[in-house]
C-alpha cells in the first residue's frame, strides 16, 4: 500500500493486472478475446473479483466496536436468514446460503445491522464453509464478550453442483457454539427458533 496514494489507486492498479490475467485465460481456453461479446469481459471480471473479495480490505472488529452499546439485556438475540455469498478457495466457485446467528449479551449489545456486515466481511474472502463459521463465531465472541454465541450456516456449493459429484440438491450445514450455547438446553432453544433440525 505504501506505493499508492489511496485505496482507489491501489484497486485500479490491481484491477488492471487482473484484467490482463483474464485476457490470458480467455486466450488459453480457446476464445477470441477480440470478438464483440468478450471485449469488456476481462475488465468486468476483474471488477467482479475485487468486489467478491473485498472482505480482505475490511476489518470486522472495527465494524462491531463502532456500534456497541451498554444495555442491561441478557436474553437471546437472534438474527436469522442472513444471506451470504462466498467463493470456495479450492475452485473459486461460489457457495451461497444463509447464516443464523445468536448471542446472549453480557452488558453490551451491538447494532443489529453489524452482525450481517460481519458475515459479509468474512464471506467476501476465499473461504471454506467450516472456517467461515469459525471466523464469524470467534469475531463476535472476542469482540462483544457475550455470555454465549451461536452460528449456524446452511449453504449450497457450486463446486459440488456444477462439477465433481454434480449433486444438485445437497446442502452443507456447519455450526459453532460458545459459552451458554454449549449447554444443550440453550443450544436446542436456539436451533428450534431458527427451525433447524440439528437439535
Amino acid at each position: 500500500m505504501a506505493a499508492y496514494q489511496n485505496l482507489e489507486e491501489y484497486n485500479k492498479e490491481i484491477s488492471d493486472e487482473i484484467k490482463q490475467d483474464y485476457e490470458h485465460i480467455l486466450s488459453e481456453i480457446g476464445e477470441d478475446g477480440s470478438r464483440d461479446g468478450l471485449l469488456k469481459t476481462p475488465e468486468r471480471a476483474a471488477k467482479a473479483m475485487l468486489f467478491l473479495t473485498q472482505g480482505y480490505q475490511q476489518d470486522p472488529v472495527s465494524i462491531l466496536e463502532g456500534a456497541m452499546f451498554k444495555e442491561d439485556y441478557d436474553d437471546m438475540v437472534i438474527i436469522k436468514n442472513i444471506e451470504l455469498y462466498s467463493l470456495c478457495e479450492h475452485h473459486m466457485l461460489p457457495f451461497f446460503g444463509k447464516a443464523h446467528i445468536a448471542y446472549i449479551p453480557n452488558g453490551q449489545i451491538v447494532g443489529l445491522s453489524k452482525i450481517p456486515r460481519v458475515v459479509d466481511v468474512f464471506a467476501r474472502r476465499l473461504q471454506v464453509q467450516e472456517r467461515l463459521t469459525h471466523d464469524i463465531l470467534e469475531c463476535i465472541n472476542t469482540t462483544l464478550k457475550p455470555k454465549g454465541v451461536a452460528v449456524v450456516i446452511e449453504a449450497a456449493h457450486m463446486c459440488m453442483m456444477m462439477r465433481g459429484v454434480q449433486k444438485q440438491n445437497s446442502v452443507t450445514t456447519t455450526s459453532g457454539f460458545r459459552g451458554q450455547f454449549e449447554k444443550i438446553e440453550t443450544r436446542n432453544e436456539f436451533l428450534k427458533l431458527i427451525g433447524s433440525d440439528l437439535s
